[in-house]
């Protein structure tokens, strides 16, 4: 045990009742001091230019709020630049993700990754409907950049292997919230809290807190302690605290895309014997939060997730963004203007117009951050490169800016737009896509294989693959979606999609698909047998319908379909054309399971034996296991090779969602043996997510489970994933597993080349 957790261990011997509590206004100002005028001037009731160029370039913010019934919750928000749409000056909305029904007055601090200052904007929530909130604003400012820098919050995360917490619930007596699984492991890795209070008379406010150490440290089962270090002397969260002990937290550990999230009451503190065991170079804090902890719980974050904070070039464009101390002063000129007894706006002005004086100004004040962090006992606080010009920077590692990151590891999206959506049944719908832009570059793809649909849900990305139901070469990409009771993405394209929207594509993918019908194509079979159910008849009518395109009257082409009933039968119409203006090389057999029954292996039996199909006729089969496992046994006992039969599973497009840890799990990912990086994975979280959200390698296409292109074999550990997949069970004897479904229950090993 170190010398410090030795005095904390000793201090836990007293907690939490024989601690001294500051109660009133006066004692916490007569610790902490009163604020300079200029810091209570610099804020705006209205967002101005600057502020709406940081929302528009920032990725993720801190959010604070209450539910109908008081609860405090704070969480991060956001996953991409431009995330909050900006209505007017004093009025915002954003997506919010979550279970939680925000009312009343909220907070925010928006992040720049890479700068130290942070835009904090408070308001009140004004509608909400379904996962958007709107938000009408009643102040802005810019905070300092000092919880930053103790943190070293935008410094290149290290090492997952490295980041082994000191601390674990063994370690501290009591039983409380912070016994959960992963608590007392992430608290001792966090740097990095945002934490919400609320005031007497309907404010809310949600500030940073860094340190460089653990940011906040357990005394016990259900107590924790924050240092409060010296700042701007505003302390809104103290003189909250007085009036309101309620609050909650959300901590970062940067390199993890999990978050800690913690709700409570507070209470203030001066107990020297407490804040001694807080002290950096002999320098304690002058006071520090208690908290009673009511919840606590590590899980996924979307939000940071998708932010890809710690990546390699995350860090926001030098001159995208204003600097934000410049903005802050911009702010106190504002301000000054309609206070009495403030400095002169003109002269503010004046001055700030001053060529140079922006660059003058960072120059005072990194100086001014690295004198006082340096008086609180903080050593190595150094600007880095492009610190003069827009905020106190941080040194990034040389090799950061060559790595591969997440950029070099995840396939592009294509945006596209909805030409048209056209019914085929009463519970399926054709989505004609074409490129979002001005200029309309045709899909490439084989017949047979698919694309994956990203769109936004509630303020989620969520992803389903559909195969293409249209040949391949135009301009427009169609994929045919079948309603499924309980499917979120299928529900979404039904009922709430029209023409003109937009979507995101990516592929094409998958390895069931036939050879196309050119002359370049010489091995291309002249005979295909297609046996589908339901929807799977999309990639056949992909296959069908770009056969028939070329290459007249050499090829042959038989379709058996088994449907519910007539008015299920997708693309009915269409097939009954083809089949009859082409009578020699298409026919089409259709099964009703309402009126003939369900489709099993006797029926494909008698139908395949009927067609007398020629030796080198290729199969492809797609639908529910049931009907390809009917289909397989039949042609093995009619000796069709395996290398002539195709199939392709689906499954319910539901979102079934399999059970994973409770805690945070460490996954290492090799390739041919070799160590390629080592990362947390978040409860909740698959290992694809993590994976890419480390910037490693991973391989990968649908992310539904659908394709297997993320299939990588486990070398260690156990997962669990969701079921059905795509996996065969000869691949799932041989230790293979997906990562986008796939969550871990214990420490694993991945090996994404062995596949």
């Amino acid at each position: 045990m170190t010398c410090e957790n030795k005095a904390t261990s000793d201090v836990r011997e007293n907690l939490p009742s024989a601690l001294r509590r500051l109660t009133t206004a006066d004692e916490v100002e007569s610790t902490v001091g009163l604020p300079a005028s200029a810091v209570m001037l610099k804020q705006i009731s209205a967002l101005d230019e600057g502020c709406r160029t940081v929302l528009a370039r920032c990725p993720i913010a801190a959010f604070g709020y209450r539910d109908a019934d008081g609860t405090s919750r704070t969480t991060f928000i956001g996953g991409t630049p431009g995330f909050v749409r900006v209505h007017s000056p004093t009025r915002i909305s954003f997506s919010l993700p979550e279970p939680g029904d925000p009312h009343g007055p909220v907070s925010f601090f928006f992040l720049l990754p890479g700068v130290g200052e942070i835009l904090r904007v408070n308001g009140s929530v004004a509608a909400r409907k379904g996962a958007e909130t709107t938000v009408d604003i009643a102040e802005a400012y810019v905070h300092c950049a000092q919880a930053v820098l103790r943190s070293r919050l935008w410094q290149p995360p290290a090492p997952a292997e490295s980041v082994a917490p000191a601390a674990s619930a063994a370690e501290f007596a009591g039983d409380g919230p912070l016994r959960r699984p992963g608590v007392a492991e992430f608290l001792a890795a966090a740097p990095f809290l945002a934490l919400s209070t609320w005031d007497g008379s309907g404010g809310s406010d949600t500030s940073p807190r860094g340190d460089r150490q653990e940011v906040a440290r357990i005394l016990d089962g259900r107590t924790l302690v924050v240092p409060d270090r010296k700042g701007n002397k505003r302390a809104d969260t103290l003189h909250n605290l007085l009036a309101d002990d309620r609050l909650s937290f959300a901590a970062l550990v940067p390199g993890r895309t999990g978050v800690l999230h913690v709700r409570g009451r507070g209470a203030i503190t001066d107990d020297p014997a407490l804040l001694e065991t807080m002290a950096l170079r002999g320098m304690p804090p002058h006071l520090a939060l208690l908290i009673d902890v009511e919840h606590a719980e590590v899980t996924g974050s979307d939000a940071v997730a998708r932010s890809r904070l710690w990546t390699p070039g995350a860090h926001v464009d030098r001159g995208a963004v204003p600097d934000l101390m410049a903005l802050a002063g911009e702010h106190l000129a504002a301000g000054s203007a309609a206070a009495e007894g403030g400095p002169p706006a003109f002269l503010l002005k004046a001055v700030g117009a001053i060529p140079g004086m922006a660059r003058l100004l960072r120059l005072v004040m990194n100086r001014a951050y690295r004198s006082g962090l340096r008086k609180e006992g903080y050593e190595d606080v150094e600007p880095g490169a492009g610190s003069r010009r827009r905020g106190f920077f941080v040194r990034r590692r040389a090799a950061d800016d060559g790595g591969t990151g997440a950029g070099a590891t995840e396939k592009p999206l294509r945006a596209v737009r909805i030409a048209e959506l056209r019914r085929e049944t009463p519970s399926a719908v054709t989505l004609v896509l074409e490129d979002a832009g001005k200029d309309l570059e045709p899909f490439d793809f084989r017949p047979g294989q698919f694309f994956t649909l990203v769109a936004d849900i509630d303020g989620r990305p969520v992803r389903r693959a559909y195969s293409a139901s249209s040949a391949p070469g135009s301009a427009r990409l169609e994929v045919t979606v079948k309603h499924v009771e309980g499917g979120r993405f299928s529900t979404h394209v039904h009922r709430s999609l029209r023409a003109g929207d937009r979507l995101a594509v990516r592929g094409p993918s998958g390895s069931f698909h036939t050879e196309p019908q050119l002359p370049d194509a010489p091995d291309a079979p002249d005979e295909i047998v297609l046996v589908a159910a339901g929807s799977g008849v999309t990639p056949m009518m992909s296959m069908i319908r770009s056969r028939l395109a070329v290459r007249q009257g050499r090829d042959r082409i038989a379709l058996l379909y088994s449907s519910r009933s007539a008015d299920e039968i997708i693309f009915a119409d269409e097939l009954t054309r083809l089949a009859k203006d082409n009578p020699d090389r298409l026919t089409v057999t259709h099964v009703l399971t309402g009126r003939d029954g369900r489709l099993d292996a006797d029926g494909v039996r008698r139908w395949v034996t009927g067609l007398s199909p020629a030796a080198g006729a290729h199969y492809y089969t797609c639908g529910p296991g049931p009907l390809m496992d009917a289909v397989q046994g039949v042609l093995t006992g009619l000796g069709v090779p395996d290398e002539l039969v195709h199939q392709e599973r689906y499954t319910s497009g539901a979102d079934t969602q399999a059970v994973a840890a409770t805690a945070p799990q460490e996954m290492t990912v090799e390739e041919d043996g070799r160590p390629v990086g080592t990362v947390v994975v978040e409860p909740g979280q698959t290992l694809l997510d993590a994976g890419l959200a480390a910037g490693l390698p991973m391989p990968y296409s649908c992310t539904v489970g659908n394709c297997g292109d993320c299939m990588v074999r486990l070398r260690a550990g156990e997962i669990t994933q969701n079921e059905p997949n795509c996996l065969t069970p000869q691949q799932r004897a041989d230790g293979y597993v997906l990562t986008c479904v796939g969550c871990p229950l214990s420490k694993v090993t991945l090996d994404i080349a062995d596949q």
